[in-house]
């Protein structure tokens, strides 16, 4: 008999069923034994020439020695086999290995071998009994799971006691098992990047493939086929040469592996960490790192051997080369260029200059912590190093046309140097508008509408209209212009020192006297 040898109550639960009439695939079901088997043993079992019910009464001896075909030949073969099997384990999750080059490589060894079928049979009960599942879908090198954990973790401010919430990110190269954990401020898209940077660092190389779960800092849109990347985790990808595949939303079996292994990371890190207070984010981490350790050498009794060491063995030689810098997180920003031609970059509220032929086009900004750029059509149209001073302009002459370069000049002290030439009090209303306003560039335009209306009204009107308008409680472009419009700068003031004004004689007036 060339199938497994199954165990007596294996034999009994097949007589039951035989007698209430089910049928050999129908028992394979039932009770998980292979066809192939049930239907060698149930060809054994009519060659007896007795009732079901007949062999149901016999003891278990009796009935165990009712298949002498079971030879320990057959069970020294597979003796054999399943020496190999640890071997077989580790050579699949080598790029290009097949269970055919295997059971070709076994076959030559052991020429009265088991053929492609029953070699095929016997490795996937195995590995079912060691992974949990016959299946081998991951290849050295292939892939990183990344998730975060659904339970957090907490540290403690010490100048306030509050107790500070964090995420917990996980990374699992699902060939070894082989796991990085860290803590981290948040889920936010900068925290996820600096994570994932710091999880291949720790690897040492890159896997061909990315697979996040649908987190919001890595996808934009989820779909069961293709879901849309945000560009940040697009162009991290791009940086490490790995493609990025999310798993698929409603289907767990992708999922499956990482939230094992979460699982885990609350039973040896969770836990410990429960008896501990931290009063930061860097000592939180640096335990975690310690009972990580721990965890990636602990020691499978089965496998007799630990992550670490099937990383080293296996799959570390695979990874791809890390490159020469980390990833630096980019920025995205659809912006329309002024018509001065500048895009104003609102995270540093800072102008920087644009060739002058794009004024009025949608241009994209892609910046960093060091750089500034912008894109037309896909086509770098602009650099800048990146400036953080608030209301500046960062400006590269050649973008300007020869009317534009005139506003590569504006500041508050060009404005009141022009100002300065039609007397003191355009000079103080002009300062008055620059310091109130919130934007720089909203201030400027004012202060140019202002100074124009000498050009209308000369500068002695203007001078005479900005005096006026301070008497209003805010300064504006507007305020001036209605006071020249309306002629209020030629009205006499209001409070005139009437100290030297001699009131006129009249036969109405009293005159102090009356009173006395």
């Amino acid at each position: 008999m060339s199938c497994k040898r199954i165990g007596i109550m294996n034999i009994r639960q097949l007589l039951q069923l035989k007698a209430r009439g089910e049928s050999n695939r129908s028992i394979s079901r039932l009770t998980g034994v292979h066809r192939n088997t049930i239907n060698e043993y149930i060809r054994l079992l009519k060659g007896i020439n007795q009732s079901y019910e007949y062999l149901e009464g016999l003891s278990d001896k009796e009935l165990w020695d009712l298949f002498p075909e079971l030879s320990t030949t057959d069970k020294a073969r597979y003796d054999t086999l399943s020496s190999y099997f640890s071997y077989f384990r580790k050579e699949l999750k080598k790029v290009g290995c097949t269970r055919l080059t295997l059971w070709k490589e076994y076959l030559e060894r052991h020429p009265d071998g088991y053929q492609i079928s029953q070699f095929n049979e016997h490795l996937n009960r195995w590995l079912k009994r060691v992974e949990g599942s016959g299946k081998l879908q991951h290849k050295a090198g292939d892939k990183l799971y990344v998730d975060y954990t659904g339970k957090k973790l907490s540290y403690v401010d010490r100048p306030t006691g509050e107790q500070i919430q964090v995420e917990v990110f996980v990374g699992i190269l699902p060939c070894s098992g082989y796991t990085f954990v860290e803590a981290s401020p948040s889920q936010k898209r900068a925290d996820f990047i600096e994570s994932m940077n710091n999880c291949l660092s720790f690897y040492g190389g890159v896997p061909k493939s990315l697979v996040p779960d649908n987190l919001k800092s890595a996808v934009t849109k989820g779909c069961k086929y293709e879901p849309i990347l945000n560009k940040t985790f697009a162009g991290f990808g791009l940086h490490y040469q790995s493609s990025i595949n999310p798993t698929r939303t409603y289907s767990a079996q992708d999922k499956a592996l990482v939230e094992n292994a979460v699982n885990l990371v609350y039973q040896r890190i969770f836990y410990p960490l429960n008896k501990q207070t931290f009063f930061s984010l860097s000592e939180l981490n640096a335990q975690i790192s310690i009972l990580l350790k721990k965890y990636n050498d602990y020691l499978f009794s089965q496998l007799k051997t630990t992550r670490r060491r099937q990383f080293e063995e296996i799959e570390k030689e695979t990874l791809l080369p890390l490159p020469k810098q980390r990833y630096e997180l980019r920025n995205y920003k659809l912006l329309t260029v002024h018509k001065m031609g500048y895009v104003y970059l609102s995270d540093d509220k800072h102008y920087y200059s644009v060739p002058c032929k794009y004024i009025g086009k949608k241009v994209e900004l892609q910046y960093t912590s060091r750089t500034v750029e912008v894109f037309y059509s896909k086509e770098r149209i602009a650099t800048h190093k990146r400036n953080y001073q608030p209301g500046r302009y960062t400006t590269i002459a050649e973008h300007l046309s020869s009317t534009h370069k005139f506003y590569s000049e504006w500041s508050p002290d060009f404005f009141q140097r022009w100002a300065r030439r039609y007397g003191a009090d355009v000079e103080n209303y002009i300062k008055g508008l620059i310091d109130q306003a919130t934007y720089p560039e909203t201030a400027y335009k004012q202060s140019m509408g202002v100074l124009q209306l000498e050009k209308e009204y000369s500068a002695y009107r203007l001078n005479r209209a900005c005096q006026r308008a301070k008497e209003h409680p805010r300064f504006g472009y507007r305020i001036v212009k209605d006071i020249l419009k309306n002629n209020m700068d030629r009205e006499p003031d209001l409070f005139t020192d009437l100290t030297d004004t001699q009131i006129p004689e009249h036969d109405n007036i009293r005159g102090a006297n009356y009173y006395h």
